[in-house]
């Protein structure tokens, strides 16, 4: 539905740090993002060197990017994502390099301008992590 270079036009971020490579579905509400995580990864050099596992840290953080694509796609201007707290944040299983994860992300509440959603992280449709995310914008021009 949306490729890397679709979120790009969304999204601020850019490579390494970019961590949403395609939008499978997107509702009003809801969006399906992935990241294939390759041995390649810059991150894995060094977490763990002999044992690499994606970090927990790029799983929320790809979270919070794939919502950020929900949010500012759907606001339609240059705003920023602002990531402003995780809650109820769990690890399930480790993501090891070479599988495709999978971020699931639904809006649960949206009120002054703070939006709390709902982050799933699954690899082989099992959940390997999932949080509670807070976010915000701020314009660009601000």
């Amino acid at each position: 539905m949306m490729d890397k270079e679709e979120i790009k036009k969304i999204l601020p971020h850019r490579e390494p740090i970019l961590l949403v490579d395609e939008v499978i579905e997107k509702g009003e509400n809801y969006i399906v993002a992935k990241k294939h995580v390759s041995l390649e990864e810059p991150v894995l050099k060094g977490h763990f060197p002999g044992y690499p596992i994606y970090p927990g840290v790029y799983i929320l953080e790809g979270l919070a990017q794939s919502a950020g694509v929900l949010l500012l796609g759907n606001l339609g201007d240059k705003s920023i994502p602002l990531f402003l707290g995780i809650d109820e944040a769990r690890f399930k299983k480790e993501v090891k390099p070479e599988c495709d994860l999978f971020y699931e992300v639904k809006v649960l509440e949206q009120r002054a301008g703070i939006v709390i959603v709902e982050g799933k992280a699954k690899v082989n449709g099992q959940i390997v992590a999932k949080a509670k995310l807070m976010l915000g914008t701020k314009s660009q021009n601000e």
